[in-house]
């Protein structure tokens, strides 16, 4: 079991996230972790839950969280990790399995090896250290005073560990690789002396000392006009060794002396006519440490997330959930996407705005797993990272566009202090920390196209990413594709690869007959793959038979959290009443397509009025909408949505008020 707290939080066991999903337990268990294999007060972890004032069932809810978690343990048989001590709990965790500790262990490593002059073991000891981030500390996380502290102390380490990392590039003579890397730090962090110190190191030993120099000096006009404040001394020696200094190409960096400039050869002060004082030219071939060692200790910045060796200043998430296993077919629709989302070239490349795709379609068609397979197929040419997000807009309540930006800005390395309290201003800060990069953002489950305005970054090189079960029409501008059942080939597909291919091809006529009964809709595909996997001596002529005479054919389509009925109940319950009543009777009309008029004489309604109910029905796809040469709109079901309805039909007919309401008549 690995326990991950250096960016989304993640309790991974055999390869599965085991995560709560919920905010306060995750706030309980993420604590748990930091302070492993020591006591957690009760009091301690109710502060961090409640930080203003506890509810009166406070402590009752925290032993509920608890209690859920040590379930959750008992699931994966390591229900022993969680203990019950005197006043709280403790988390049993070897060291090896949390990541944390992992950083902290590599990182002093590195720093030995540093001190001891071994510069490529101490820069591989850092790299492995800052490779175990993915993002932010904690990142899914909200974070009380306790949880804040801890995150603080992390990305302060963090961004010690980075410095260190890049005095080591320099001690291996790597300079001219750094300059890129030291150039966006320092924007990112215009008011950091050791990190304009670094940068006028790598230029000069790259023969442009005409470039540090104009660092310096643009650190000294910010620290005059924000700060009112001059570099401090040792910054300004080098400054002064610079300007005495003749531009010549750097020697090889020797082996890393003591910790102090009287350890470098000839390090005696030079004496400047304004009282500070130079270092000596042979010093700015020394490490780095050396020429700058008070700078060393000065107060890290905001944090950073680890770069490579030449990397942007701000973070990399990497947020795509896991793809869908045994992905089978939607070549067209991939390749269609993959077409519209990739960044143009020629005489065409001159748009400014993000490149956006919608994928809509009824519900459990698969749009999520064709939006995250594509994501994932994408995600070489999005270097900058990959953004994601679940909107639950076929929930009851969906998600605040302001708290999906403020995850998004935190992913991006913008501390928590200096994130707007607005939508707008944090939708704006949001396109200015994804200009000029290439960043795809994955949002799921879209309630509507108002859900998406603030989250659209606006570099062409980025990419908007949507799904949803309602037509978008107002993105006018994207990429709209409508996932429709799969083809019979590719539903047979989907069932052999779960149900084992030598038992669908052992029954060819059966399996057809399962795809169709079922019409082909993925998820209730997968519900019987599954049921079939689950029971290798259950054949599929007796499913097949079962499926022909079951009464609710929705009956079937479920295996444990997978229930189709579910999906359709979300759907059915964002429409209005009147909506509500037109999709029931139209199942009435069965699988086969029908007009506007044909539906009015069913219902006994004008045609006109009932076109717009039509429409809105096409729109959240519990209805296909058929185009036709003759310009006659028609209107079709599919199979299980058609099964759907007429189950909320006769449950409405079986329900006792219309039953006395039929008796009156």
């Amino acid at each position: 079991m690995e326990f991950r707290l250096l960016g989304p939080v993640q309790i991974l066991w055999r390869g599965r996230n085991i995560m709560p999903t919920a905010p306060k337990p995750r706030q309980v268990i993420s604590l748990l972790m930091l302070r492993h294999n020591t006591v957690v007060q009760a009091s301690e972890l109710i502060d961090e839950l409640w930080p203003e004032l506890p509810p009166p069932s406070a402590i009752t809810t925290l032993q509920t969280y608890i209690y859920k978690f040590r379930k959750l343990l008992l699931k994966q048989e390591v229900g022993n990790l969680l203990q019950t001590q005197p006043g709280g709990y403790s988390l049993t965790i070897p060291a090896s399995s949390l990541d944390v500790s992992l950083f902290e262990r590599k990182a002093e490593e590195g720093q030995e090896l540093l001190q001891k002059g071994d510069s490529a073991a101490a820069l591989a000891s850092f790299e492995r250290a800052l490779a175990l981030w993915r993002g932010p500390a904690l990142a899914d996380v909200e974070t009380g005073g306790r949880l804040l502290s801890y995150v603080t102390r992390l990305e302060e380490l963090r961004f010690r560990i980075l410095e260190l990392r890049i005095e080591a590039d320099l001690e291996t003579g790597r300079h001219r690789e750094l300059i890129s890397e030291l150039k966006s730090l320092v924007l990112a962090h215009p008011l950091h002396e050791h990190l304009h110190g670094l940068l006028m190191l790598a230029l000069h030993r790259s023969g442009r000392r005409h470039e540090a120099l104009e660092a310096y000096q643009s650190l000294r006009q910010k620290m005059i006009d924000e700060l009112g404040l001059e570099p401090g001394k040792d910054l300004a020696r080098l400054q002064h060794t610079l300007l005495s200094d003749s531009p010549t190409e750097p020697r090889e960096p020797p082996r890393r002396p003591g910790p102090g400039p009287a350890a470098a050869p000839g390090a005696g002060p030079l004496a400047q006519p304004n009282g500070t004082t130079a270092l000596p030219p042979a010093l700015l071939s020394a490490p780095a440490s050396v020429v700058l060692p008070s700078l060393a200790s000065l107060a890290a910045p905001p944090p950073l997330t680890a770069p490579a060796p030449v990397a942007a200043a701000m973070g990399r998430p990497a947020q795509l959930p896991a793809g869908l296993v045994g992905f089978v077919g939607r070549h067209e629709v991939l390749e269609e996407l993959k077409a519209a989302l990739h960044e143009p070239d020629g005489p065409g490349a001159g748009g400014t705005a993000a490149r956006i795709g919608v994928v809509t379609g009824l519900p459990g068609i698969g749009k999520s797993a064709v939006a995250v397979h594509l994501a994932h197929m994408l995600r070489p040419r999005f270097t900058d990272g990959q953004l994601y997000a679940d909107l639950g807009g076929s929930s009851a309540e969906p998600r605040d566009p302001s708290e999906v930006l403020r995850g998004f800005l935190r992913a991006l390395d913008v501390p928590t202090s200096r994130i707007p309290e607005s939508l707008e201003e944090r939708g704006a800060l949001f396109r200015s920390r994804t200009a000029g990069r290439r960043v795809l953002v994955l949002l799921d489950d879209v309630a509507s196209s108002a859900q998406v305005r603030h989250l659209l970054p606006a570099d062409p090189r980025c990419a908007l990413l949507v799904t949803g079960r309602r037509r978008m029409a107002a993105l006018v501008e994207a990429k709209h594709v409508e996932l429709r059942p799969p083809s019979p080939e590719e539903a047979l597909e989907i069932l052999a690869v779960l149900a084992g291919r030598q038992r669908v091809e052992r029954d060819p006529n059966a399996a057809h007959r399962i795809v169709e009964l079922l019409g082909r809709h993925p998820l209730a595909l997968r519900c019987v793959g599954g049921r079939l996997a689950a029971g290798p001596g259950l054949s599929l002529a007796t499913l097949a038979q079962r499926f022909a005479v079951a009464p609710r054919i929705l009956d079937v389509a479920r295996l444990g959290e997978l229930d189709v009925r579910s999906r359709f109940d979300e759907s059915y319950d964002a429409l209005t009443h009147t909506e509500q009543g037109a999709f029931r009777l139209l199942s009435m009309l069965g699988e086969t397509p029908f007009t506007a008029a044909q539906a009015a004489e069913l219902l006994s309604r004008p045609a006109r009025d009932l076109e717009h109910t039509l429409e809105t029905l096409a729109d959240n796809h519990l209805l296909a909408a058929d185009r036709r040469a003759d310009g006659i709109d028609r209107y079709v079901f599919d199979r299980l949505t058609q099964a759907y309805a007429k189950e909320r039909l006769e449950d409405t007919l079986a329900s006792p008020p219309v039953i006395e309401e039929l008796g009156a008549r």
